[in-house]
């Protein structure tokens, strides 16, 4: 059987340690220290967590803003038990075989019983099965592995190939195979606790609170609002749960050793570079904004929705000024009289939507680069996918003043600083 990494000191054998046992590493660095600290707490918590009484709660009758309010300054274990104790044998762990392993491990800490289940969209890494069986061992657990509709992806397969999503995006793959499976598993619980991070795509996870309403997805009573979601790991950064995860010996993916770093499904993954955002090596082939398989949709910041939530009605965006198809025929034909950068966007869209504040404000501080907004749905999109290889909403370009090149935004990140970043690279004033 492959070996699967345990990130323990060289020689050390794994074993199933007492919650509230000492990590055997000395955690002499500054992040390992935070870990031990804001994320174990371990001594502590763990009795707090033992003694704490459970009461049942319900996702309706709540003010779950203000339970997050009290639970934003709580370590990962805290609000694990907390998880554990309101939704006692009705809520489950989301586990994908990556870093969220950390969250098993909360869970074991607590001393209480927990669920955890998978869904194993049968394009996996082999060491990601590896994982599975590892953590399932260690913990004395059996994983409820939940499996896309047979007959739905024999279709989509017989239709499109194994490959469509290459062509015209992930998002109808990623529906047979996690989407429709999760929230067929969701509607059996009334809560569950997700490894989400805010750290893990600022463009896309900037709004994770430690525990919501989810907006997406509902639970075993159903309507809106039935289904209560936590995310204990909301404001740790990576580095942290990584010197947790060394720090208590925890199993891991052994893909995580050869750069992997967000892991997902084999033909979507791939390794990334030192400094990279950890989501740009999930299906790199699209635009940031699209980089959310529509299991956490509702966390991107400022929406709410699954995967198959309708748009939403805009009459339009951005403050720069709009220009037209002739316009854009000029500029690829050379003729510009300054730098100029067009996000090319649908109003209907939500992460259009969603970039509108980052836009509006880099247009705003003015400079010598043209900022133009150029609608590009409707009769427009087959325009824009023809003669600027547009993929999705929203994309942005720059037409260097002096050169006929076509440059398009690079990274996943629409933050302020790689916007400014990518206009001080490109452009030639």
């Amino acid at each position: 059987m492959m070996p699967v990494s345990r990130l323990a000191p060289s020689g050390s054998v794994a074993s199933v340690k007492a919650r509230n046992a000492q990590p055997k590493t000395c955690l002499s660095s500054k992040v390992g220290v935070k870990a031990a600290l804001k994320l174990g707490k371990v001594q502590q918590r763990a009795v707090v967590s033992q003694a704490a009484k459970t009461v049942k709660m319900t996702a309706t009758g709540v003010d779950w803003a203000a339970e997050a309010a009290a639970l934003d300054n709580a370590s990962p274990l805290e609000i694990m038990d907390h998880a554990l104790r309101s939704f006692p044998g009705e809520i489950g762990i989301a586990f994908s075989g990556a870093e969220d392993v950390a969250l098993i491990h909360y869970a074991h800490m607590t001393g209480r019983p927990f669920r955890v289940f998978s869904l194993d969209t049968g394009r996996l890494n082999s060491e990601t099965y590896y994982l599975f069986d590892a953590v399932e061992k260690r913990y004395g657990i059996r994983i409820e592995y939940t499996f896309p509709d047979q007959q739905e992806v024999m279709e989509l397969v017989r239709e499109k190939g194994l490959f469509s999503f290459y062509e015209d995006g992930h998002q109808e793959c990623c529906r047979a195979r996690k989407v429709r499976p999760l929230r067929r598993q969701l509607s059996t619980l009334d809560a569950w606790i997700t490894g989400q991070r805010k750290d893990q795509s600022p463009g896309t996870r900037t709004e994770v609170p430690v525990v919501q309403v989810d907006p997406a997805f509902e639970g075993k009573s159903g309507g809106t609002g039935s289904l209560i979601k936590y995310n204990p790991l909301s404001n740790i950064i990576g580095t942290d749960v990584w010197a947790f995860l060394r720090a208590f010996d925890v199993p891991t993916n052994d893909l995580h050793q050869q750069g992997y770093v967000s892991i997902g499904c084999e033909p979507c993954t791939r390794a990334v570079l030192p400094g990279q955002q950890e989501r740009e090596g999930r299906w790199w082939w699209e635009e940031a904004a699209d980089k959310e398989c529509g299991l956490h949709k509702g966390n991107i910041e400022g929406k709410e929705g699954g995967a198959d939530a309708g748009p939403e009605e805009v009459t339009d965006l951005y403050t720069a000024p709009a220009i037209g198809k002739a316009d854009i025929e000029a500029l690829l034909t050379g003729a510009r009289a300054q730098d100029t950068m067009v996000v090319v966007y649908a109003p209907w869209c939500q992460f259009c939507q969603g970039f509108e504040e980052q836009f509006n404000s880099l247009v705003a501080e003015g400079g010598p680069v043209k900022m133009v907004k150029f609608q590009g749905d409707g009769d427009m999109k087959e325009f824009c996918q023809t003669k600027l290889g547009l993929q999705s909403f929203p994309a942005i370009y720059m037409f260097p003043k002096h050169t006929g090149m076509v440059i398009p935004y690079p990274t996943d990140r629409r933050d302020s600083e790689f916007l400014k970043a990518f206009v001080r690279a490109t452009a030639t004033y």
